[in-house]
């Protein structure tokens, strides 16, 4: 940054035709403060910032050298990879948030992702990581819950807030904060927005649909943690039960040609196959699962492009998966760089599947 400030008050001063004497002169310095300015040495004293860009013309930005636009514009690139590498190689992932929150430490997002990376997500945190970054986490959320306007990263912090009292082993005061931070099933955003409309317009048919879907995909991760999750069962019965259901619903779709049963599938197959991959399934168990997870995304894929609805009920999800759900399940797949994921891809018969639908 200093280096940065004295080049452009030499730039400036060049570009005026002026003198290290001049300036020194105007800005009641010595001609030597001057000359360690623009050789990156000292700094200008920050009573002479705002003296000096009103000399020069320019704002405090400039004087700076810093670029707004072009800082925005690092950030949100910044964020478009670390979403990239967040499912396809963690460690990349990691580090870039890590070198990102060093750079741009004030901004909301990075924050956020710094946070939650750190944190462990948003499911199944280790309560022990949550303590040992507790001071560290806490002066983040209270960063955002006082400057942020953005809610849904208002909305994290509350949800960190909660999760480290509840390592803590106060469960009812994180209970708390969920119960009057956040908003009940039958008030969400699709709730209202398809209260909005007249039942009987084209507006209200949309919404109702695009809300069945959403929901759909929802009720399907929760039908899948049902089924994985349950101790009475093995690893084969949960299989087994993943490929009875999963064909189930998928001639629902077939028999009616209802985008409801075909997002049910898609969203409780994706759920089974992501347990089994990184929760003790056989090779076997996963590459049947997801064989049949790929047929569904295929499917969907071009049902997206044809319903309306079901596209934008996808809004909430990057852009690259919403163009094109079947390319992102495969290259996520195809690019894994560590983990469970990246040793299936030593299975020829993983990466037939994966050929089979590319």
């Amino acid at each position: 940054m200093e280096l940065k400030i004295g080049t452009n008050i030499k730039r400036l001063r060049t570009a005026k035709n002026l003198t290290q004497e001049q300036l020194s002169a105007a800005m009641n310095v010595t001609c030597a403060a001057v000359s360690k300015w623009e050789r990156g040495e000292s700094f200008p004293d920050i009573t002479l910032l705002q003296p000096l860009a009103y000399y020069f013309g320019v704002t405090l930005d400039e004087l700076m050298g810093y670029d707004r636009e072009k800082v925005h514009a690092e950030i949100e690139d910044v964020i478009t990879l670390y979403r990239n590498y967040w499912k396809s190689d963690y460690e990349k992932a990691r580090n870039l948030i890590v070198k990102a929150y060093h750079d741009y430490p004030n901004d909301y997002w990075i924050m956020h992702y710094y946070m939650w990376n750190i944190g462990g997500d948003m499911a199944d945190n280790d309560p022990n990581v949550l303590l040992a970054h507790k001071e560290e986490f806490l002066a983040i959320c209270e960063k955002i819950l006082e400057g942020c306007q953005d809610e849904n990263i208002r909305l994290n912090a509350w949800n960190m807030r909660a999760k480290i009292l509840h390592a803590e082993g106060r469960t009812e005061e994180a209970l708390e904060i969920y119960r009057t931070k956040f908003t009940s099933w039958y008030s969400t955003t699709g709730q209202k927005s398809e209260q909005l409309f007249a039942k009987d317009t084209p507006e209200y048919l949309f919404h109702v649909h695009r809300n069945a879907y959403e929901l759909a995909y929802l009720a399907a991760d929760k039908l899948g943690r049902t089924v994985f999750f349950d101790r009475a069962t093995s690893m084969e019965e949960k299989t087994a039960r993943t490929l009875q259901y999963g064909s189930l619903l998928l001639n629902a779709y077939t028999e009616t040609g209802d985008d409801f049963f075909l997002t049910l599938a898609n969203g409780f197959l994706e759920r089974m196959e992501n347990d089994l991959s990184y929760r003790g399934g056989t090779d076997e168990e996963i590459i049947a699962v997801m064989e049949k997870h790929l047929a569904a995304v295929k499917t969907l894929t071009q049902r997206m492009k044809e319903n309306d609805a079901l596209y934008h009920s996808y809004d909430g999800f990057p852009d690259e998966v919403q163009k094109d759900i079947l390319s992102w399940n495969l290259q996520y797949r195809l690019h894994a760089k560590g983990g469970r994921r990246a040793e299936l891809l030593q299975n020829p018969a993983y990466t037939e599947v994966l050929k089979k639908y590319r």
